[in-house]
């Protein structure tokens, strides 16, 4: 039997190129993809004021001690098979557990609800010995249980992650003749009611990673009916906003949607059972509200957003094995000198592009223009690292020296510099001028930070026949027009599902960036009318899916193909990459908690955070 622990370290070694690198995120973010985030919009300081009053005024009062948080997006399910956006994934988080995890969000695999496991030889056969462990409800958690929410996560209508466990991940499975998953067909025994067989196609590589992720969550099989032979416990909106049952530390205790959120402690956890009562979330979309309300000591926990951050008071008195900045911030407004840890992350923020709607010319006017070295320096303040690859490069092929080898050697488009007079000749080659401009619109969550870069761009592209127009939307709007193909030129971010190449480049591969399709990954609508290289990044994407194995001689071959996506998305500029995040998270003396790994703060759990006062 693999030893978990070892196991768990090679990969981390492996992907992070060493462990002073360690980094990663997770799935679909806007502005910084966490709970604060790093960029700064205006706002007025009435904001906080009356987000206050409404969350005090709504009646849900919580008893004991509290450890007071900040979600700079909107929750929008706590279902989680239908959870894409990071804020939901939070609360998730501490309410639902999986077979694995990631303690404290370090790139570590470790079990969670499996206490043990066995993978066959050639890794297409995982045995999993469950925890005695009940849910919310009192219930106990059953081999049963997973076998019902991985179906949920394959076949229902409501999974937005469906291609996680049939095609990511692969279980085994039967699809009619049009390609669709044949309902009941999953590759998942419940063995006994402690004992879960996972058949796999073939070995993937990142197996236990993935199933860390909360789309693998277990909960009380049948409890909603939104796949064949259940009726469900209960109607589907109570589960996904009202009742959520899972097996984590903490229970729901409420969500108001876009004021507040909140869980209580699990008394009977299986696990460490949580030291604070309640953990409690004040959603805060407005960068200078949310800062007003940290320095007004409503939140124990926060970020910084970049109008308020100053480098200079940031003091790091310790750089752990994992990479984690340790020390402390201030003073800030209030006076106080707060914690601090600094984390680089698997992360890349980008600006996407629907290639039906923006033509290659006007894509590449882009490219041309923007200096990634600049934005991160000027308009970011050094809270990151430029990005020209969309694979974060410490998990770029070769790791990141030779990522940063590859971008001096081959980026087309100038490296740490604005070329104006390229992107007016490329417009003009293709029938753009003065009095013939195109047109362009600009979507970004509500930052202010955001649109200093827009305006930016807006100003640079302008001399090259391109007339951008800014526009601002919150994360759940932005998201649904983007799904629904409505943007043109639109910003947002992603978080590592799994610490390896293909989890981010999956959103460049083009048959999944179909908006007409349900569920696409991205939205860039990338084909062969509208991209010179559609076939070469399908093929190499194909290439990835057809070797998927834990060896040596599979990863050779995944490693060549990531290489040609990227260069695909260099000519065709389906996305263009702006920067990879240092996570900045700051709290007050009063509470006690372990700095957050890799991962993000998204992934770790709260059940060993501590208050003194």
């Amino acid at each position: 039997m693999p030893d978990t622990n070892k196991l768990s370290r090679r990969r981390f070694l492996k992907a992070t190129g060493g462990a002073a690198t360690a980094a990663a995120l997770a799935g679909c973010t806007g502005g910084n993809g966490e709970e604060e985030t790093t960029t700064e919009s205006g706002g007025q300081e009435e904001t906080t004021t009356e987000q206050q009053t409404e969350a005090e005024d709504s009646g849900n009062e919580l008893s004991g001690s509290v450890f007071q948080r900040i979600l700079s997006g909107t929750v929008t399910t706590l279902d989680p098979v239908a959870a894409t956006d990071t804020s939901s994934g939070i609360i998730i988080q501490q309410v639902f557990d999986c077979l694995m995890s990631y303690p404290d969000g370090l790139p570590t695999v470790e079990n969670e609800l499996a206490a043990d496991y066995e993978a066959s030889e050639d890794f297409t056969t995982y045995t999993f010995q469950l925890e005695d462990a009940t849910y919310h409800d009192g219930s106990a958690v059953k081999a049963a249980d997973f076998a019902y929410a991985w179906e949920r996560l394959a076949a229902s209508e409501n999974s937005r992650r469906a291609y996680f466990i049939l095609d990511s991940i692969g279980i085994e499975h039967e699809t009619d003749s049009d390609g669709n998953y044949v309902p009941g067909s999953l590759g998942v025994e419940a063995a006994s009611d402690t004992e879960l067989v996972v058949n796999l196609k073939e070995p993937f590589h990142d197996t236990l990673e993935m199933l860390a992720y909360t789309s693998f969550a277990a909960y009380p099989e049948g409890i909603v009916g939104d796949i064949e032979g259940y009726d469900g416990e209960m109607e589907y909106t109570e589960f996904a906003s009202k009742n959520p049952i899972g097996a984590g530390p903490f229970e729901f205790a409420f969500w108001e949607k876009g004021t507040a959120a909140a869980v209580s402690k699990n008394e009977d956890y299986y696990g460490d059972v949580a030291q604070v009562d309640n953990v409690r979330w004040q959603v805060i979309e407005d960068d200078t509200a949310r800062y007003n309300y940290a320095m007004n000591e409503n939140a124990d926990y926060f970020g910084l957003p970049t109008a308020q951050y100053d480098p200079g008071k940031v003091q790091v008195d310790n750089v752990d094995e994992f990479g984690r900045e340790v020390g402390k911030y201030g003073p800030v407004r209030n006076g106080k000198t707060v914690n601090y840890v600094g984390v680089p992350t698997l992360s890349i923020f980008y600006v996407g592009f629907n290639m039906k709607k923006v033509p290659k010319p006007v894509r590449q006017a882009f490219a041309y223009v923007l200096n990634q070295d600049q934005m991160v320096e000027e308009v970011f303040k050094g809270r990151g690292s430029p990005a020209y690859i969309f694979t974060p490069p410490t998990i770029y092929p070769g790791g990141a020296q030779a990522a940063e080898s590859k971008v001096e050697a081959d980026y087309p488009y100038g490296v740490a510099e604005t070329d104006i007079q390229a992107a007016r000749e490329v417009m003009e080659e293709a029938g753009y001028g003065p009095d013939n401009k195109f047109e362009v619109q600009w979507t970004q969550y509500n930052s202010g930070t955001w649109e200093e870069m827009a305006k930016i761009l807006r100003d640079q592209l302008a001399s090259a026949h391109v007339d951008m127009k800014i526009e601002k939307a919150d994360f759940s709007t932005l998201l649904e027009r983007g799904r629904n193909g409505q943007l043109e030129a639109y910003t947002l971010g992603w978080i590592a599902d799994w610490p390896a190449a293909d989890n981010f480049l999956q959103l460049l591969n083009p048959p999944q960036t179909n908006t007409d399709q349900t569920g696409p990954i991205s939205y860039v609508n990338w084909t062969a009318d509208n991209g010179d290289s559609y076939q070469k990044a399908t093929d190499a994407y194909q290439q990835v899916v057809n070797n998927p194995a834990p060896t040596d001689e599979a990863q050779a071959v995944r490693d060549e193909a990531y290489v040609e996506i990227e260069e695909s998305n260099w000519d065709d500029v389906a996305m263009l990459t702006i920067y990879n995040r240092k996570d900045e998270t700051f709290w007050y003396d009063s509470v006690n908690i372990e700095p957050f790994g890799g991962m993000g703060p998204s992934r770790q759990k709260l059940n060993n955070v501590t208050l003194n006062r």
